[in-house]
């Protein structure tokens, strides 16, 4: 048992690390490797939410295509995370439909 469990930490040792990356519904690649990723399951709307703080884009995964949005405000996230309902605050105050484009990334 020890000795199988030395030889998985020595694969998983030797196997490099690469990071994820999804297609926006722009058919653009996004690399998540400098996001914040969170798996939701408590939306019927959105699947995941990934920020990266630093450059404030936000990609969604939301009735299962992803998007990025760019110039998203740490807070405005925060109050996504803990929106009674995320779908809806989602819909209402981010979503291209109804924010414009408040939030459309550059070309």
């Amino acid at each position: 048992m020890v000795r199988a469990l030395v030889l998985l930490l020595a694969q998983l040792a030797g196997t490099s690390i690469v990071s994820e990356t999804v297609e926006t519904g722009e058919r653009r690649l996004i690399d998540l490797g400098t996001f914040e990723c969170r798996d939701i399951t408590r939306s019927t709307v959105l699947q995941r939410v990934c920020y990266d703080r630093s450059r404030q884009d936000l990609v969604v995964a939301a009735d299962g295509a992803y998007d990025r949005y760019c110039d998203v405000t740490a807070d405005t996230v925060e109050r996504l995370l803990g929106a009674p309902s995320m779908g809806q605050f989602f819909n209402q105050n981010i979503r291209r439909g109804t924010a414009g484009s408040r939030y459309d990334c550059p070309a």
